[in-house]
C-alpha cells in the first residue's frame, strides 16, 4: 500500500496528541493576544524592554502579540500533523479491509 508510513496505533496517537496540541495552543494564543497578566513570565523580556524604553507597555504588548501569533502558527502545524495522522489511519483501515 503506497503512502503508508506508520501503523494504526501510532496514527491514533498522532490524532490524540495533535488534537490536544491544537486545543492548548489556540487557547494560549487567545490568552496571549488579549494580554493576560498571568502569562507575563512566559514572555522573552529583557531589562532593555522594561527599563530603557520610553513606552514600555507598548513593547510588552508587542511581545504578547508576537508570542500569540507564534502559538497560532504552532496550532496550524498541529492541524497538519493531525490531518496526516487521519490519512494514515484511513490507509491502515483500507489495508485491513483489503487483507480480509
Amino acid at each position: 500500500m503506497r503512502g503508508l508510513i506508520c501503523g494504526p496505533k501510532r496514527a491514533a496517537c498522532g490524532i490524540v496528541l495533535s488534537t490536544w496540541g491544537v486545543i492548548m495552543l489556540v487557547l494560549l494564543g487567545i490568552f496571549f493576544t488579549i494580554h493576560s497578566a498571568v502569562l507575563i513570565e512566559d514572555l522573552p523580556l529583557t531589562n532593555q524592554d522594561i527599563h530603557q524604553d520610553a513606552n514600555p507597555p507598548q513593547r510588552i504588548y508587542d511581545l504578547y502579540s508576537k508570542v500569540g501569533y507564534n502559538c497560532f502558527i504552532a496550532a496550524a502545524v498541529y492541524v497538519l500533523i493531525g490531518a496526516f495522522s487521519c490519512c494514515q489511519m484511513r490507509l491502515n483501515q483500507q489495508k485491513e479491509y483489503m487483507v480480509l
